[in-house]
């Protein structure tokens, strides 16, 4: 038995390397250990058509068997998403957790998944129908009055005629604007 002593001021330390040994052998060389991580092949179409992109997913939550859908929303700009096949065409939405983009549903380690994605709606559309429409009943209104009413006069602001027109498209969009942005205003706490 091999016995070492060491004294520094009052504390005296005494290792007896015979009787116990360490643990864990004082070896430099690591052992990686490296796990698969579970993967689906994505069959991405839109609205039907495509594939547009083929790819592969990796699968989240705590079983690693969910499909990060908000990822796919995200980059490929879609507002929602759907299980495809190519014979009937979309089926049922594909359901995902708001907090965290998972799915509810779980898919298999190596398994085929086709999804068919649906596209945002664009600002512009609803906003050009709307003006369009302002624009067709101002025309119908200016064609059958010969005489703007008292009301066109009194809305003469410091000296400027602002058309009705322009007060009702200005009005229609800031209500739409409003509606969009109130989603977006409270998923960032205001």
């Amino acid at each position: 038995m091999e016995s070492e002593s060491h004294v520094a001021g009052e504390i005296e330390e005494t290792r007896d390397w015979g009787e116990s040994a360490p643990l864990l052998p004082n070896d430099r060389r690591t052992r990686l250990v490296r796990t698969k991580v579970p993967e689906v092949e994505v069959h991405l179409y839109r609205q039907g058509k495509g594939p547009i992109d083929v790819f592969k997913s990796s699968l989240g939550g705590w079983d690693q068997d969910q499909l990060e859908v908000r990822d796919i929303l995200d980059k490929y700009g879609f507002k929602s998403v759907f299980a495809f096949k190519r014979e009937t065409g979309r089926g049922v939405p594909i359901r995902f957790n708001v907090k965290n983009g998972r799915s509810l549903l779980s898919y298999t380690d190596g398994s085929t998944v086709f999804i068919d994605g649906e596209p945002k709606d664009s600002l512009l559309k609803p906003v050009t129908k709307i003006l369009l429409g302002v624009a067709l009943i101002t025309i119908m209104i200016a064609l059958v009055l010969k005489e703007s009413p008292q009301i066109m006069h009194k809305l003469n602001i410091s000296g400027v005629r602002i058309p009705p027109w322009v007060l009702a498209c200005a009005v229609i969009v800031f209500t739409r604007m409003r509606k969009r942005t109130k989603d977006f205003l409270k998923s960032r706490g205001w």
